[in-house]
């Protein structure tokens, strides 16, 4: 069958009404499409390449040091007394202030007298019997040896005569010594301080019975030098042999021959406040502990310390040598090395492993490891890695504390 007129007209018009539309509403996924494609062959745009970290440097600090080794140390005074009455009886009176500086034969305490007074004047009595003995023993030795000249006294008259005028003579002599004791014991009622320095607490009150040295005498009180003052300090084996080796090599003296200088600090402090020297080394070491007893004497002008005060003693350890200083914030920790950052001549970074050696004022000092014209980063090290590139920027002197 064949269609209709109508029917041929419909088919041909419908593709031509499609297309008109649809290529209106496809249009900007092409555009969009050709734009995707475009692209497809270019690399994503990079982030620009950030530069490299600044970092501060230094040089390390050259100056002559001297090694010291330091010590744990009790101070003690250079005199201490225990005063101790010598004479017993009733104490009347107290002289000093507790905890009061005294002078050298300042009164401290008196101690009822009037017992020993009694035992002087029978003393003095007795002497002055044994004289008047003495005396009439040496008039009847005179005339009987006048007589024996005329053999009117026999020889054995004279010999008694002798013999008792020697016996009155060591009577003499003893009541005299009697009578010396009692006023010793007189005068021991008065209880003096036997050195100067700063006195302890009372210990008896007035009104109190002491006994004297023939009865265990009794403490009163102590009395303690402040200036100058003993620091003692155990030094072990190893460092004993250590200097002994620097003697014999000339390299440090040693402290029996010289008196060595020694540096203090006090607990609380953070550098040392005192000097003083060296002055007496023990001629053997302890046998239960391994350590050497020293003692250094270290003035005390303002009377600061006390007797049983700790102290760190620093003595000197070697000769005065030049080292290479930095401080501790330019030193790093790699598991059990020590490690400095140092920027080379292109400046990337080199970790450099160094041998440490002491503190000197402030700055450690570098024994190993390390030039004078190195550049250490004092500064930034967090920003430094091995093997990158860093923008090096000079310290000021300040910040390796000091001149170089």
């Amino acid at each position: 069958m064949e269609p209709r007129a109508t029917e041929k007209s419909e088919r041909p018009a419908r593709p031509e009404i499609f297309n008109r539309h649809s290529f209106r509403n496809v249009r900007p996924l092409i555009v969009l499409l050709a734009l995707t494609l475009s692209g497809c062959g270019e690399k994503p745009p990079q982030p620009a390449a950030s530069g490299a970290p600044p970092v501060t440097v230094a040089q390390p600090t050259k100056r002559t040091v001297t090694d010291w080794d330091e010590f744990t140390g009790r101070f003690e005074a250079v005199e201490e007394v225990q005063v101790r009455a010598r004479v017993g009886g009733f104490v009347t009176s107290v002289e000093f202030r507790d905890g009061a500086f005294v002078k050298t034969g300042d009164l401290l305490y008196v101690i009822d007298a009037r017992p020993f007074e009694a035992v002087a004047e029978q003393a003095d009595g007795q002497l002055s019997d044994a004289r008047a003995k003495a005396e009439l023993a040496k008039r009847e030795l005179d005339r009987a040896l006048t007589l024996n000249q005329t053999q009117a006294v026999s020889d054995s008259i004279v010999d008694q005569r002798r013999q008792t005028l020697q016996a009155a003579r060591a009577s003499e002599i003893q009541a005299s010594g009697l009578l010396k004791a009692a006023q010793l014991n007189i005068e021991f009622t008065h209880v003096v301080a036997p050195i100067g320095g700063r006195v302890s607490r009372h210990l008896v009150s007035v009104g109190n019975l002491v006994q004297g040295s023939d009865g265990g005498s009794t403490l009163l009180t102590s009395i303690v030098s402040l200036d100058p003052i003993y620091i003692y300090f155990d030094m072990d084996e190893a460092t004993y042999l250590k200097y002994n080796r620097l003697y014999f090599e000339g390299k440090r003296p040693s402290s029996r021959e010289n008196p060595n200088p020694v540096q203090v600090t006090l607990t609380g402090e953070t550098k040392p406040s005192h000097d003083g020297k060296v002055d007496f080394l023990d001629n053997r070491l302890d046998l239960s502990t391994g350590t050497l007893r020293g003692r250094a004497v270290v003035p005390n002008k303002n009377f600061s310390i006390l007797p049983g005060q700790f102290g760190r003693v620093r003595l000197i350890g070697s000769a005065p040598y030049e080292a290479l200083l930095l401080p501790d914030t330019a030193i790093a920790s790699d598991q059990s090395r020590k490690i400095v950052f140092v920027v080379k001549d292109d400046d990337t970074v080199e970790a450099r492993p160094v041998t440490l050696g002491p503190l000197d004022e402030g700055l450690r000092v570098i024994r190993e490891g390390l030039k004078g014209e190195d550049r250490v980063i004092v500064d930034g090290l967090q920003r430094a890695r091995p093997g990158t590139k860093v923008t090096p920027q000079a310290a000021k002197t300040t910040a390796v504390g000091g001149k170089r």
